[in-house]
């Protein structure tokens, strides 16, 4: 496709200048690190696109890594979901490892910094912890334990590691400045005791590393170059940096926070996905209503479309909230260049062509796309019975009026130009036929001095598949639902409409995830939910001119 010019990207200059400079040997190692907690979303592609395209771009790589350090929400099918999603998002990285493979190493880092006198086993509860760490503007005040000996601090991790202690009756800190303004620097918690099995690491482990503890040295273990993280890490990064330096790690990564992903009408709060999916707002993590990868694959919206909208929305350190609609606009004309087409009546309704014996039938090779013979024809069956759009008649039409009414012609697309002689209604007055006749002399063509008022689609009744289209409107009925006291309160109810009846050509029957477009309509792509001889057909995107 023709793509925009790059939008600007800080983190490219940054590691340009870096390779210019002979930093890091001249590698550079970038990482994808998710927690296995739940289904990856709209924010992550960003983040994927951004640590694949580094690497790729200047001759590196990128591993995946879960960082799984939280057995009680962690589980087998989150991580099979991530592998599943960064693979359709067309990247493949150099190494899977897990946080949870560094245990043994991270566990060794711990001892060293009691040794260090920089780590103590504190055993306050959670609730004096947080009432002691002070706010942004007060200093924390100093634990009970704090001074506790490098021996009693040893002898007492040395229990929690074996399990000799329950659940919640002690923590490891580190011990950094209780009075720092950095509020992630007043002693954080870098271990706590969980008697929970992991799913990948089993059940041996009775401590469990915190998160801001166990990333900075997992990228070091892995060699990551530039770690590449959303704004709200930065405040974390002197602790990042901490860590690293006083432990005198043989390498030190570089942390770099970009701008996370908003966009209107969306959430991408990982903990309100879960809430949205297990009180069961949607039909689960795919639900083509979702911002997860699952759900938008679901919806139809193809892998090159979210990476193109990555490139142009760029990297930046301003966090801004991105238009539904130029979102919708990158994936439309995404659409408009690949999707082929096909013709689909969503709302039925019955034309006979009086002027053609009730046995007629006649095929038309149409292109699958008008731009691009690279895509090829499909044979179209036609027929003296068609169904239109009910909304393609008007027994009392406006001016300009490009359809079907009483006397006035049309072309059908690829077929004849007919003309509408009579409208059939049932005893409430609502229309329930057409009666049409055709211009035998109009096959792909429009005679000389003869103009038809307008093309529409249409599928012959005699081959037309049943089908099921399922409209999805925006979840949320405000640009910024998570502004709402209560974000449930902004779920649009009508955010699905299921309409069922609908008819197709048969060449629109293909595998679940094929979009195409159905000819003056939208982009719709096959579900899971279909059958052989009943296709089920998601909206993805409406028609419209692009944003400006």
């Amino acid at each position: 496709m023709n793509q925009t010019p790059e939008a600007a990207n800080f983190i490219k200059n940054i590691i340009e200048e870096d390779l210019k400079n002979g930093k890091n040997g001249g590698n550079v190692i970038t990482r994808f690190p998710p927690e296995p907690n739940g289904y990856l979303h709209l924010g992550h592609v960003k983040s994927i696109c951004l640590n694949f395209d580094m690497a790729n771009r200047f001759g590196g790589y990128c591993n995946l890594r879960f960082d799984d350090t939280n057995p009680e929400k962690e589980n087998e099918e989150y991580m099979a979901s991530i592998k599943r999603d960064v693979h359709w998002l067309g990247f493949d990285w150099k190494h899977l490892n897990h946080a949870s493979d560094y245990f043994p190493q991270l566990l060794d880092y711990a001892f060293r910094l009691i040794d260090k006198g920089l780590a103590y086993v504190d055993s306050q509860n959670a609730d004096e912890i947080r009432e002691n760490r002070g706010t942004l503007t007060e200093p924390g005040k100093n634990s009970p334990y704090r001074e506790r000996s490098i021996a009693e601090n040893r002898a007492l991790f040395q229990e929690m590691v074996d399990g000799k202690h329950p659940d919640g009756s002690h923590v490891l800190r580190a011990k950094i400045d209780m009075a720092s303004p950095n509020i992630n620097l007043r002693d954080p918690v870098i271990y706590r005791i969980r008697h929970a099995a992991h799913f990948h690491a089993g059940d041996s482990w009775k401590v469990y590393p915190m998160y801001d503890y166990t990333h900075c040295l997992s990228d070091m273990l892995e060699n990551i170059t530039h770690s590449l993280c959303t704004l709200e890490f930065e405040d974390h990064r002197p602790l990042y940096d901490w860590v690293l330096n006083v432990l005198d790690t043989p390498c030190h990564p570089q942390q770099i926070e970009f701008a996370r992903l908003s966009l209107e009408y969306t959430v991408l709060s990982k903990r309100r996905l879960i809430q949205l999916v297990t009180e069961k707002h949607v039909n689960g993590w795919d639900d083509p209503r979702m911002p997860t990868i699952a759900g938008m694959r679901r919806r139809g919206i193809p892998a090159g479309a979210l990476r193109e909208f990555c490139r142009k929305i760029g990297i930046s350190k301003a966090d801004g909230t991105i238009a539904i609609e130029y979102f919708e606009s990158t994936i439309r004309d995404y659409l408009n260049e690949h999707a082929a087409r096909r013709m689909t009546v969503v709302r039925p309704l019955k034309l006979t062509i009086t002027s053609l014996p009730d046995d007629h039938e006649e095929h038309y090779e149409l292109a699958n796309h008008p731009q691009d013979d690279s895509q090829g024809s499909r044979r179209v069956p036609f027929s003296n019975t068609l169904y239109i759009e009910r909304d393609d008649i008007s027994e009392d039409p406006p001016k300009k009026w490009k359809r079907l009414a009483p006397g006035q012609a049309v072309r059908l697309r690829g077929s004849y130009v007919i003309t509408c002689d009579e409208v059939i209604k049932d005893v409430a007055g609502n229309i329930i036929e057409l009666r049409c006749h055709h211009d035998p002399a109009t096959l792909g063509k429009n005679p000389e001095g003869y103009k038809a008022n307008g093309v529409i689609h249409w599928v012959s009744a005699r081959h037309a598949l049943d089908c099921e289209v399922r409209h999805y409107e925006r979840l949320f009925t405000r640009p910024d639902p998570m502004a709402a006291e209560n974000f449930l309160d902004t779920i649009n109810p009508h955010s699905l409409t299921t309409i069922t009846g609908a008819k197709t050509e048969p060449a629109a029957a293909a595998e679940a995830g094929t979009v195409y477009q159905f000819e003056r309509l939208g982009y719709y792509a096959v579900d899971p939910d279909s059958t052989a001889d009943r296709p089920v057909f998601n909206r993805t995107v409406e028609l419209r001119d692009g944003f400006k």
